[in-house]
């Protein structure tokens, strides 16, 4: 699958490191903007004040899928109902909410746990295969909750997990699975 990644800081270049090796072509965007017309799937993982700005130097984008791992860190524009929905209306393709609940300095570790973590994700039904590959080809498991409109339950749960690390978890990964699969 060809990839473009809008930010190629740690999430952004953690993840497109992580696809390459699963055999993906993945083109990383930085600053400067650049042409993401080849690319199938887009991912943006800039600071949530900077989205539009970012998007805004890329061109080639247009109706493509696109999963947003932003996060409220730098404020949210309120009139969007979250994140996600603000980077739809720019790029105007199916989207996903996904890898904005994990440690991007932890994705070396992925591969090294006794059961693959989990990664929420929220998504239109048009983009939800490719996400639940993309999720999977990094070593996650694919943990659905709905469509978008669940977009901000995932972006607001940051602050609950965070709690958790800073009461002494630490940076971790989490995993949910029904009785048994443990």
């Amino acid at each position: 699958m060809k990839i473009a990644t809008i930010g190629r800081g740690n999430i952004g270049g953690g993840l497109g490191r992580l696809w390459r090796a699963a055999g993906h072509d993945v083109q990383e965007i930085g600053r400067d903007g650049g042409d993401a017309s080849d690319a199938e799937v887009i991912l943006v993982a800039v600071p949530s004040g900077a989205i539009a700005e970012a998007l805004g130097q890329v061109s080639g984008i247009d109706g493509k899928t696109t999963i947003d791992a932003t996060n409220a860190f730098a404020g949210r524009n309120e009139q969007f109902e979250s994140l996600a929905h603000e980077v739809k209306s720019i790029v105007g393709g199916p989207t996903a909410k996904a890898f904005n609940l994990n440690f991007a300095v932890l994705y070396d570790e992925i591969a090294k746990q006794r059961v693959r973590p989990s990664q929420f994700f929220a998504t239109d039904d048009e983009a939800r295969g490719v996400t639940e590959q993309l999720i999977r080809d990094v070593g996650f498991d694919p943990l659905y909750v709905g469509g978008l409109e669940q977009a901000r339950a995932l972006e607001d749960h940051l602050s609950v997990w965070f709690s958790a690390v800073q009461a002494g978890l630490g940076q971790s990964f989490y995993r949910y699975a029904p009785p048994g699969e443990l």
